[in-house]
């Protein structure tokens, strides 16, 4: 216990001293917990422009696993050999992989400012990994024409490789080492999260709580230069496989009511025609927080390394639509999700439907509300692809207790308990392309330390 506290004493120095000597950001969300519940970067003009400048941060996660997982083999009795390929890798309690990120953000000109995130150590690239890279635009005085100066009072400019702004889920969500803004210790079930090259116009004006954004990519984590032609020939077109631009919009109204009331309700939409890897519910290159459950004996965790999350595998004629409803009233916060999503394989001749539904009820509290108890609901409704023609509805459920403390702006500890199981996937003892998550259920108890600056 002594070295425990001596360990983190030590860390609230440091992350303190850091904190002093890190120079200020205009229009930035900080990586600590005054990031807390910040959506879009408002455009208060707060930080005054004093030269070019660089801030190094960082992120950092430590999670300790106690969890049980069963399926349909655990209840068989006697095992063919037909269901050998389904039995559990067997779980014990223990650290996870630590996971860090690296932020690298300058300061460039008044106004304009560039991020370059990198992952250090990630579940599924163990290795240091770039996320992303773009410049943000605030301002244009550099041109030095008065319209353009009144223009962009109002408007945000992102352009580069960047991470895609559909819906809100993902601003509250775990990047890697980066568990500083999520009350829980895992994303939801389907995880909504992409870098693409691309750029977004944001139009969030101080006089009206208005906010409207459109956004177009490339659609592709990984942008190809093969020509298109080459590819695989559409089930639908009978067409080689094409490299269209993906949009995404977003329209919405956020309004700091009294100092005891915010109210936020977005509606958001990203649509992709056709790409080489469409990878909106599989872009992330950290995975799960949740390692090794409901996976096979041979699992490894960078081969395996989304346990716990469904990715509905859209690639062509991708269309989804999300709602986030956000209320703080004093210590009280609610975030809700409802999302619809459709879409199709390359090789399947008909669409595909996902549904998503969450919601997050916390109460926070204390002097500066570093304490909170929480709950999480998650439902995934998907139908579940299995051929070209053929497909098969299952149901996915998460339920979530948080408990949590910021033990400094800089350091946050947090506890939960988690149950989730898999409903109507398919097959049966004996029968061959019985799905793993036949009967899939896991449940324990997840501890996490983590730090940003």
């Amino acid at each position: 216990m002594k070295q425990i506290l001596r360990v983190l004493t030590l860390l609230c120095l440091a992350t303190g001293v850091l904190q002093a000597q890190q120079p200020s950001m205009q229009f930035f969300r900080p990586w600590d917990q005054s990031g807390l519940n910040i959506f879009e970067p408002s455009k208060l003009d707060t930080v005054l422009f004093t030269g070019k400048h660089v801030r190094i941060g960082g992120a950092f996660t430590q999670d300790y696993q106690a969890l049980t997982a069963s399926n349909y083999v655990a209840t068989s009795g006697k095992l063919p050999k037909v269901d050998s390929a389904n039995i559990l890798d067997p779980l014990t309690g223990g650290f996870n992989l630590a996971m860090a990120d690296m932020y690298i953000d300058a300061q460039l000109d008044d106004g304009l400012r560039a991020n370059v995130t990198v992952y250090l150590s990630a579940k599924h690239h163990n290795e240091a990994w770039v996320k992303n890279g773009y410049v943000q635009i605030d301002k244009l005085g550099f041109l030095h024409m008065d319209a353009l100066n009144d223009i962009m009072k109002s408007l945000t400019i992102k352009v580069g490789d960047l991470e895609v702004d559909y819906g809100d889920q993902h601003y509250r969500r775990v990047d890697g080492g980066n568990s500083m803004f999520n009350p829980f210790t895992e994303n939801y079930i389907m995880d909504e999260f992409a870098t693409e090259i691309g750029a977004e116009f944001l139009y969030h004006p101080l006089s009206n709580h208005i906010i409207a954004m459109v956004g177009v990519t490339d659609g592709m984590l990984n942008p190809t230069v093969v020509d298109s032609k080459y590819g695989a020939l559409d089930s639908v077109t009978k067409s080689p496989n094409a490299y269209q631009p993906a949009y995404h919009f977003k329209v919405g109204y956020d309004n700091q009511i009294n100092p005891d009331l915010r109210l936020r309700l977005t509606a958001s939409m990203y649509i992709e025609g056709s790409t080489s890897s469409s990878t909106l519910f599989g872009g992330d290159r950290t995975g799960s927080h949740y390692f090794l459950v409901l996976e096979p004996l041979s699992a490894t965790t960078t081969g395996n390394a989304f346990s716990g999350r469904f990715n509905p595998g859209f690639s062509d004629q991708v269309s989804t639509f999300m709602i986030n409803p956000f209320v703080k009233f004093d210590g009280f916060e609610f975030f809700g999700t409802y999302e619809s999503a459709k879409g199709r394989k390359i090789n399947e001749t008909a669409q595909r439907n996902a549904t998503q539904m969450a919601a997050d009820v916390l109460y926070r509290f204390g002097a500066s509300e570093n304490f909170w108890v929480g709950a999480r609901y998650n439902s995934v409704k998907a139908d579940l692809y299995q051929t070209p023609t053929t497909s098969t509805p299952v149901t996915i459920n998460r339920i979530v207790g948080s408990l949590g403390w910021f033990v400094t702006q800089n350091l946050m500890m947090k506890a939960e308990y988690v149950t989730q199981s898999y409903n109507d996937y398919p097959g049966g003892t004996g029968v061959a392309g019985t799905s793993i998550l036949k009967d899939g259920k896991f449940s324990g108890v997840m501890i996490e330390a983590v730090l940003g600056f």
